[in-house]
């Protein structure tokens, strides 16, 4: 039998286990106890003192918390309670943080979505639609910082959880000599619910930087991920839960902008723009969110890298448009074969500078949300401007996504994408008819009830104005976890002719085999938290080429109980090269296409105590690389001066040694960066990128007031130079002023 026959074989019998396996794991339930929202008879003032009626009745918190860091076995050694109610256009949560004693407490900074293990703080988790795989994210810490975020796919990775989401609601802290404790009020219209619910999917889990101690109120094991939906307890409302009055929020904006490029001796004098945003709630559960003339400029820049991989590198979205109920259109596929990928839409690479640069949007409108607990819809359409001087021509966007839950955590989803561009003629513009591309896929995401188990499988099939041989993607994995074992195993089958033009697809034709296994102790120790062994093996092949890509590696990962990580791994690689390659892609000769490499690499990873106020991440690599060697390390540095200033500094510096008539290269990035947090209303970063690979130095300073909530104004300057002489390349400066208004 064939390995082809083989594999397909196996691909059935593993979609058909992860069906059974389904079906066995949602009769599974657990005794869990309920917290009670209380309905509100009094009014709150919001000042985090917690002297109204509500908060001083002893019945009703809910406390207990269970450990998760750094065992699971044991009530926390830090109390803490939390308590909730209700009105008709309001939520109300209080929550009491006890302490041992007097101390200081950590927050990184001032700015609004503080995030990481080293902070001071308490989390909120409402999944409202009680699915076991989305959620509502609310956060505060000791000096009355707020974090908000969606949460998706069930929590599994860290990546699920998206803190770009900004949305309006109101908390107060107040830090006392043995604790601290928290009021907030989140409006009802901030979140979407079934109306006439009579209970919510929640937890809560805290956050000390003193101790390191973490834990939750609904026990998580502490092999899974803190953020996981699996755990939820019920929140019961006193009565059904309504929504009163309409759910619009207005967020218009007034912008301007100069700039001059001083490689094609242009510039662009200030003047103003003028659009904004709509968002209205289409019963108590959809979102229906318009854009007109969008403007992105405040956004912050990517974060570069050194690229010395053959294909391009994924950035996550960071446009709010494109945000609430992101994960109905995002999570179709995975990081090596995406559906869609919003950023192929408004924005373009700037050849000269290496950034990713907005082009213009006309419009955008999107529909999406819950139709009910089962089905969940989403609709886009977006129209990109023609700019004829930039040779870019105009085009139109669709995407539908249709998800429907089954079984308890699990879900099966259809998504349609199109994209559509625009003939010109002397008098219009009008869609050519020969110029789309289309893709139709269906998913199936495997969530068990326990979060022991994962998976995923898709089928996506591409279509164009001309027949092409094999357009499809299609993949499927398992994964299994518990609290010793981690393993996995995926198949992947892409075709030569898969195009998602509106996706992110790194390269076609190629099958794709990996099975990983790691296994983790955990010693009676005051130093290591948990170590381990892992084993990984990934491979590539096609029917024409045989093996393309093969990647062995053992690591052995170490963490401690103050946070830190040590993991070192030994890379066995084999690369065969498709086209010509420059290894330092620099513009160096490049080695021949059909030839292929086998090579070694040794990796260290160290992770420092975030918790310090100096930390440090830094990865250390060196061996074979293609022809040649390789010396590279990559380190990211921060420095913490209270919460009033935040400085780090990211580095990395490859040295690449390569026989004649390859050239040698010292590749070096630097990217330091200091974040000014000057009170929770008025921020100041700069971030200076130096880049070598793409000879450019990049400047970008940002100031931001957020003068009234979820209100901004934007002044931004970016300068990109040649790093040699420091000849100047482009230049602009922005401002941007938007007001979030709700009707």
């Amino acid at each position: 039998m064939r390995l082809i026959d083989a594999m397909k074989i196996f691909v059935s019998v593993l979609s058909l286990a992860c069906l059974l396996l389904s079906l066995q794991l949602v009769a599974q339930t657990s005794t869990k106890t309920n917290a009670l929202a209380f309905k509100l008879k009094n009014p709150i003032t919001l000042d985090g003192v917690l002297d109204e009626e509500i908060w001083k009745d002893a019945e009703g918190w809910n406390g207990d918390f269970m450990q998760y860091f750094p065992s699971d076995t044991s009530l926390s050694k830090l109390p803490t309670r939390v308590k909730i109610a209700f009105d008709d256009t309001n939520l109300y949560i209080a929550a009491i943080m006890e302490n041992t004693g007097p101390r200081k407490y950590v927050t990184t900074s001032l700015r609004r979505d503080y995030r990481g293990e080293q902070n001071d703080g308490i989390t909120f988790v409402f999944d409202t639609f009680n699915d076991g795989t989305n959620a509502f994210h609310f956060g505060v810490n000791p000096y009355g910082v707020q974090r908000e975020a969606l949460l998706a796919n069930g929590g599994s990775r860290p990546d699920d959880l998206n803190q770009a989401w900004d949305n309006k609601w109101y908390s107060e802290a107040k830090m006392m000599e043995n604790q601290w404790q928290v009021e907030a009020i989140i409006p009802l219209a901030t979140i979407r619910f079934r109306e006439g619910t009579e209970n919510w999917n929640v937890n809560f889990y805290r956050v000390d930087s003193h101790t390191g101690e973490r834990s939750t109120w609904a026990p998580i094991p502490r092999n899974i991920s803190i953020i996981s939906t699996a755990f939820l307890r019920k929140l019961v409302f006193e009565e059904p839960l309504q929504k009163k009055g309409a759910n619009v929020s207005l967020i218009p904006y007034l912008a301007g902008r100069t700039s001059k490029n001083f490689l094609e001796n242009s510039s662009e004098s200030l003047r103003p723009a003028i659009g904004g945003d709509a968002k209205i709630g289409i019963g108590p559960a959809m979102n229906l969110d318009l854009t007109f003339n969008p403007d992105f400029s405040q956004v912050e820049v990517d974060q570069q890298v050194t690229n010395l991989d053959r294909f391009e590198i994924f950035f996550p979205e960071r446009r709010q448009f494109f945000l609430e109920n992101g994960d109905l259109f995002d999570s179709f596929g995975q990081r090596r074969s995406r559906p869609f990928f919003s950023r192929r839409i408004g924005v373009d690479i700037d050849s000269a500078t290496g950034q990713n640069v907005q082009s213009k949007i006309i419009y955008g409108a999107r529909l999406s949300g819950k139709l009910n607990e089962n089905w969940r819809l989403g609709v886009m359409n977006i129209q990109t401007a023609t700019d004829e001087e930039a040779g870019i021509v105009g085009k139109n966007f669709t995407v539908f996504a249709l998800q429907r839950k089954i079984f308890e955590r699990s879900n099966i989803g259809l998504i349609y994408v199109n994209k559509e561009s625009l003939a010109l003629d002397e008098y219009q513009q009008v869609f050519d008819p020969t110029a789309y591309n289309r893709l139709l896929g269906v998913d199936y995401n495997l969530n068990s009830s326990d979060g022991k188990w994962t998976g995923k499988v898709f089928y996506h099939r591409t279509f164009e104005s001309v027949e092409v041989e094999k357009p499809y993607s299609f993949n499927a994995s398992l994964l299994f976890s518990d609290l010793h074992w981690n393993w996995t195993f995926s198949f992947q089958d892409v075709g030569k002719s898969f195009n998602p033009e509106v996706g992110f697809l790194q390269r076609a034709d190629f099958k794709r085999i990996n099975p990983d296994l790691s296994y983790l102790f955990y010693p009676k120790s005051k130093l290591i938290n948990r170590h381990g062994p892992k084993l990984e093996f990934e491979g590539y092949w096609n029917e024409t080429l045989g093996t393309t890509d093969r990647d062995i590696n053992l690591g052995y990962l170490i963490r401690f109980n103050s946070l830190a990580e040590l993991e070192v791994t030994q890379k066995n690689s084999y690369v065969y090269l498709f086209n010509d390659f420059d290894p330092t892609r620099s513009k160096g000769t490049p080695l021949a296409a059909g030839t292929d490499y086998s090579f070694r690499n040794f990796l260290v990873e160290y992770r420092s105590n975030p918790r310090k106020k100096l930390n440090v991440n830094l990865i250390g690599e060196f061996g074979e690389y293609f022809t040649g060697s390789i010396q590279r390390i990559t380190s990211q540095t921060g420095l913490r001066l209270g919460y009033l200033a935040n400085i780090s500094m990211n580095f990395n510096y490859a040295r690449i040694r390569l026989p004649q008539p390859q050239r040698d290269a010292d590749l070096i990035l630097v990217g330091p960066r200091i974040d000014l947090t000057l009170t929770k209303e008025l921020f100041w970063t700069t971030f200076v990128q130096y880049n070598s690979q793409i000879d450019n130095m990049n400047i970008n300073t940002r100031i931001q007031w957020r003068y009234a909530p979820a209100s901004d104004f934007f002044l931004v300057y970016t300068d990109n130079y040649f790093p040699g002489d420091f000849m100047p390349k482009q230049r602009s400066l922005v401002f941007k002023l938007n007001y979030w208004l709700n009707l």
